[in-house]
């Protein structure tokens, strides 16, 4: 089969496509002919060594395809979900060992950038035929995180506030949509005139240039004063500031990722004033992942598709990712031998 490998660390150069044996599912397993995989800024991170992994690796954690094999053990568990060879599927990418340990496609073992992956059989889910393969491989991680920050972590009710940073991220389309399906007003923020623009027409009650306007005083104008209920931070030490400033008394600051910096000033004097709570988040549990497949797959919420590449562009993806140039996912075609 054809796959996405890295064999060392650095930037997109290091992508390459090789021939690699076909995996076999073991007990339990489920193997999944992928036709469309979608980028995270985990498999960014992967490549450059943030974490350094095994390799070769095969990139990706999500993916979406047809079932065709399943290990020992895995017909019945697949059966109760009406699922049988042959079905239209979605992968959940968290994966939680009996011992606790998180484990997620492309970081603890071969991932999703490849014409096959085999994955636990319990994570495997069926997919409606509306749903197209490239929606499905769209949401998942990104869809789990968003929904665990804000529907689990920050217990997010109907007429509440959600500031959200960073508008063209997965994670931030992902709990735009997700904030309007639970009746939520949306403050979004990005540096990009069309990214702001592009978040209006996704339903963002207010869009805000970071970069050029007062957000603190904009944020407390739109909301008479009592600031968000709940502020969407996975940027770290360029924002936190704001961010604990944008807060309304009593709410909700969830941190799902710092990739400006992990350790900015804690402003501990706000934090008690306003009787704030801080929220850390990562990923989801199946939970997390079913609310988000019911959403897309009864279209409460749809993941916002940024551009597709054919595997083979595999670089090209990366470097628009890393750029940040993006709004929403990028997707991956995966050619079928």
């Amino acid at each position: 089969m054809l796959a996405v490998r890295i064999h060392e660390e650095g930037g997109p150069e290091v992508l390459r496509i090789d021939e690699v044996a076909d995996p076999s599912p073991g007990p339990g397993e489920a193997l999944i002919a992928v036709h469309a995989a979608s980028l995270n800024h985990l498999d960014v991170w992967i490549r450059k060594g943030l974490p350094s992994v095994p390799k070769p690796r095969i990139t990706g954690a999500d993916g979406a395809g047809i079932l065709v094999a399943l290990g020992e053990g895995a017909a019945a568990a697949l059966a109760a979900r009406g699922l049988a060879l042959g079905a239209r599927v979605v992968i959940d990418p968290s994966i939680h060992r009996a011992d606790g340990v998180l484990q997620v496609p492309g970081e603890s073992f071969d991932g999703t950038h490849a014409q096959l992956v085999v994955v636990p059989a319990a994570n495997v889910h069926p997919l409606p035929d509306h749903v197209t393969f490239t929606e499905a491989a769209a949401f998942p991680l990104a869809f789990v995180t968003a929904h665990r920050m804000l529907v689990t972590r920050a217990r997010l009710q109907p007429g509440e506030t959600v500031f959200i940073w960073g508008i063209g991220s997965g994670v931030s389309t992902a709990a735009l949509a997700i904030a309007r399906a639970y009746g939520a007003r949306t403050i979004v923020t990005s540096s990009s005139p069309a990214k702001l623009a592009r978040a209006r027409e996704l339903g963002a009650d207010h869009a805000l240039d970071h970069t050029r306007e007062d957000v603190r005083s904009l944020v407390r104008e739109l909301t008479g004063g009592e600031g968000a209920h709940v502020v969407v931070d996975h940027v770290g030490a360029e924002t936190w500031k704001t961010s604990v400033e944008v807060a309304g008394r009593g709410g909700r600051i969830v941190v799902c990722g710092a990739t400006t910096g992990p350790n900015p000033p804690a402003a501990l004097h706000r934090i008690w004033w306003k009787e704030l709570t801080v929220l850390g988040s990562t990923m989801g549990d199946a939970a997390d992942f079913a609310a988000c497949l019911e959403l897309v797959t009864s279209g409460r919420a749809r993941p916002e598709i940024d551009r597709v590449y054919p595997l083979s562009e595999i670089r090209a993806a990366h470097e628009r990712l890393e750029a940040g140039e993006q709004l929403g996912k990028i997707a991956l075609e995966i050619p079928q031998p």
